[in-house]
C-alpha cells in the first residue's frame, strides 16, 4: 500500500508538471499557459498591417465573479444581414486557459467571419478556486445577457446585426460539457425573446469512474494522459465527490433529467479516433439521441483531442462542419417561419 501511494502521488505530481501548473497553500493554482493571452481588437488599425477578418470587445459579464464576455463580429457583414449568434465557451479541463488565450482568440475571429455569426465567447471561472458549477452559472449568465440584450439593445453591434431567434450554444472540450449542462439549465429560465436552436459539442469533456476502451488505449496520449485527465477531474468537482458524478458522468444522473433531455434542441456532437475521450462521447450522443434529441454525430477514425489546435487544416474541417451545420439550422428555422 506504501508504495503504491508513493507511485500515485508521483503520478500526479507528473500531471502537475505537465499542465504546467502548481498548487498554493491556500488551494489556488499558480498557472503558467503555454499559449499567450491576446487583448481584443475592437477596430481596424490603420497603421497595422495585420489584415483582420473580425473585430472583437470585451464586454463586463458579472463584476462580481469578474467574467466577461469577448464578442466578435466580421468586419464587413452583409448590408443589413441579421447573424446569428453563438455563444462559445472554450476548452482547458476547466482549469486552463482564457478567452484572452491566442489560440480560442484566433479561432473565434475565424469562425465569426466564415460562417457569419456574432460569437460571444465567455469568460468563466476557473477551477479549483471556483470547482463546478460555477462554469455552468456563468454560462447561464451568458444566456441572460443574450436575452437582456435582446430586450434593450445596448450593445450596438448586437443590435445592428444578431439574429435572437437562432442563438447557439458551442464549446470545445470542457466548453462542450458546459453546453450540455447549460442547455438543461436554460430549459428552466424563460428566455423569451431569444430562441436556442441548436447546441454544438466538440470533443464533450465527460468521464466516469469505469474506464473505456479508448481511454485505456491512449493512456499515454500526448495531449490528454490518463493521469492528466483524472487530475483536472479532480480539481474541478465539487470536493469529496468522484468521477461517477452527474458534471462529469451525464449517464449517471439520465433518469433523473430525461424529461429535461428530451426538450433539448438540435445537437452537433464531434469527436476524433485518437481521443481518449472517443467512446464516452459515442455513449452520450446515444443516451440523448435515445430521448429524441436530433443529433448530428460526427466520429471521424482520425485526428485526437483539440487537434484543430495544431493542424491548420483539421481546424478549417472543424469551421466548414460548423457553418454547414448552422446554415442547415438557420435554413430550417427560416422554413418553420414562412409556413
Amino acid at each position: 500500500m506504501a508504495e503504491q501511494k508513493i507511485i500515485a502521488e508521483s503520478t500526479m505530481e507528473d500531471a502537475y508538471k505537465f499542465l504546467k501548473i502548481t498548487r498554493n497553500p491556500d488551494g489556488s493554482l499558480t498557472r503558467n499557459p503555454p499559449v499567450p493571452n491576446v487583448p481584443s481588437t475592437p477596430e481596424i488599425d490603420p497603421h497595422s498591417s495585420n489584415q483582420l477578418i473580425s473585430l472583437s470587445k470585451d464586454i463586463p459579464l458579472n463584476p462580481a465573479a469578474n467574467t466577461f464576455i469577448r464578442l466578435y463580429r466580421p468586419v464587413s457583414p452583409q448590408p443589413n444581414a441579421k447573424l446569428p449568434l453563438i455563444i462559445y465557451f472554450h476548452g482547458g479541463g476547466f482549469v486552463l486557459l482564457s478567452v484572452s488565450s491566442v489560440i480560442f482568440h484566433e479561432s473565434c475571429n475565424a469562425m465569426s467571419a466564415q460562417i457569419p455569426a456574432l460569437i460571444a465567447s465567455v469568460e468563466y471561472r476557473l477551477a479549483p478556486e471556483h470547482r463546478l458549477p460555477a462554469a455552468y452559472e456563468d454560462a447561464v449568465d451568458a444566456i441572460k445577457w443574450a436575452k437582456d440584450e435582446a430586450i434593450n439593445g445596448g450593445d450596438p453591434w448586437l443590435k445592428e446585426f444578431a439574429d435572437f431567434s437562432k442563438v447557439f450554444l458551442m464549446g470545445s472540450s470542457s466548453g462542450g460539457n458546459i453546453v450540455y449542462h447549460a442547455g438543461l439549465r436554460a430549459l428552466d429560465i424563460n428566455l423569451d425573446p431569444i430562441k436556442i436552436v441548436a447546441l454544438i459539442m466538440n470533443q464533450p469533456y465527460f468521464g466516469g469512474v469505469e474506464r473505456t476502451e479508448s481511454e485505456l488505449k491512449f493512456v499515454d496520449d500526448k495531449i490528454l494522459p490518463l493521469h492528466v485527465n483524472d487530475l483536472m477531474w479532480l480539481l474541478a468537482l465539487p470536493e469529496g465527490v468522484d468521477r461517477d458524478h452527474k458534471y462529469s458522468n451525464p449517464l449517471i444522473n439520465e433518469a433523473e433529467v430525461k424529461e429535461k433531455i428530451e426538450r433539448l434542441p438540435r445537437c452537433l456532437i464531434r469527436g476524433y479516433g485518437g481521443d481518449p475521450l472517443i467512446d464516452g462521447q459515442k455513449e452520450f450522443a446515444k443516451m440523448i439521441e435515445s430521448h429524441g434529441v436530433h443529433v448530428t454525430p460526427q466520429f471521424l477514425e482520425t485526428g485526437y483531442h483539440a487537434v484543430e489546435i495544431f493542424d491548420k487544416k483539421c481546424a478549417q474541417d472543424l469551421y466548414d462542419s460548423i457553418k454547414d451545420f448552422v446554415k442547415s439550422i438557420c435554413d430550417e428555422n427560416v422554413g418553420k417561419s414562412a409556413m
